[in-house]
């Protein structure tokens, strides 16, 4: 006798996954990438065939390019595309930004990687009841803050909210609510299962097994007999069950700014306007998420992506105070030896955080005659 599947519906859960995320942070600072088959990876003509594509442009995956693909096989495909060695450094500081404005709305985040995360709306910050106005204003914000689109994905559930995500790619969104998620999955490829990989997908096709409808006409025995554990999660997903929860860090060990600047900045009087704004947005986080830190961090790219990061650690938290955060960060400024300006990123972070509730407590033992020396 099969199990009965219980299906919770009473969460919504948001799946964010940004559109060819390096090779489009590659064509917001080189334009004239855009339109371009680009390839971020290094050139196999310039490492004797060695390397592998991170990702690739949309107009390079029309010639068949993707992730994980050798490097040589892209050249192979596409042999007027254009490769760039991958920015990881810059990647993570927009990845950084981008989930800045994700806990605008929500502290429950799962960080998949750099361009992907699931984040639990039911209950949000800005108290919004529609989920998809909340893909809106986040999908707009990432656009409006890194010239970035994103593709969304809604459903009560972090696996249909993954499928919705993909469902209308580049920059869509998608929710798959309780009522239409038996005749999506139902006409969903098998292969588009999460982990049906190609040694999976081989013997599903060996079983005649072609699409979630010839998923669900399996039973729980035969899909456990031919797949082991992984058949009884599938027997689950292809009924709309998936109950597991959005994996989230509750404290957070750092909060800061960074922006990034195109074009550069030339002169210590912008870095100094910058430095200033960055640090009231940083007061503003704090206060916001009621923390204080005692290391403050000041991180700077110059135009060749050289990056210098320089800390100052105080004993005791440090006051929640722009006016402090811009007169430490530009001692640090002061200190770094590079001289030329030409700046592409500033950035300010306060770490060793704790809530603002926590005080340490001085005890006046030197003014106790008793104490001194």
């Amino acid at each position: 006798m099969e199990e009965s599947i219980k299906i919770n519906h009473s969460r919504d859960i948001l799946h964010v996954d940004m559109d060819a995320f390096f090779a489009s942070i590659e064509q917001r600072e080189h334009p004239e990438f855009i339109d371009q088959p680009l390839i971020i990876s290094k050139d196999p003509r310039k490492t004797g065939g060695r390397g592998v594509v991170t990702t690739a442009n949309y107009p390079a995956r029309k010639f068949g390019v993707h992730s994980a693909m050798p490097a040589s096989k892209a050249l192979e495909l596409c042999p007027n595309g254009i490769f760039k060695a991958p920015e990881f450094e810059l990647y993570r500081d927009v990845s950084h930004q981008i989930h800045d404005i994700f806990h605008e709305y929500t502290d429950r985040i799962e960080t998949v990687a750099l361009d992907e995360a699931y984040l639990d709306i039911t209950k949000n910050k800005k108290q919004i009841r529609n989920p998809v106005l909340i893909a809106h204003l986040i999908q707009s914000e990432i656009w409006e803050k890194t010239h970035l689109t994103s593709s969304t994905g809604i459903s009560y559930n972090k696996f249909l909210a993954k499928e919705a995500s993909d469902y209308r790619k580049p920059a869509g969104v998608t929710m798959i609510d309780v009522k239409d998620s038996h005749e999506f999955l139902m006409k969903l490829p098998i292969d588009r299962y999460r982990g049906v990989g190609k040694k999976t997908l081989q013997k599903m096709q060996q079983l005649n097994i072609q699409n979630g409808q010839d998923l669900y006409r399996q039973s729980e025995m035969d899909l456990i007999k031919n797949f082991g554990k992984f058949g009884y999660f599938l027997y689950r997903r292809v009924r709309g069950s998936d109950d597991r929860p959005v994996e989230y860090q509750r404290e957070r060990k750092s909060i800061g700014k960074e922006r990034t600047y195109g074009p550069e900045l030339k002169s210590r009087e912008e870095v100094e306007s910058q430095l200033h704004k960055i640090a009231k947005m940083v007061e503003k986080s704090l206060n916001k998420h009621e923390k204080h830190g005692k290391v403050l961090v000041l991180k700077v790219r110059y135009s060749d992506f050289t990056t210098l990061t320089k800390r100052i650690s105080w004993n005791d938290f440090m006051e929640n105070d722009a006016r402090l955060f811009y007169d430490l960060a530009l001692e640090i400024f002061d200190g770094l030896p590079e001289a030329t300006y030409g700046i592409r990123l500033l950035g300010i972070t306060l770490t060793n955080l704790s809530d603002i509730g926590f005080q340490n407590i001085k005890l006046p033992l030197y003014s106790d005659p008793r104490f001194e020396m």
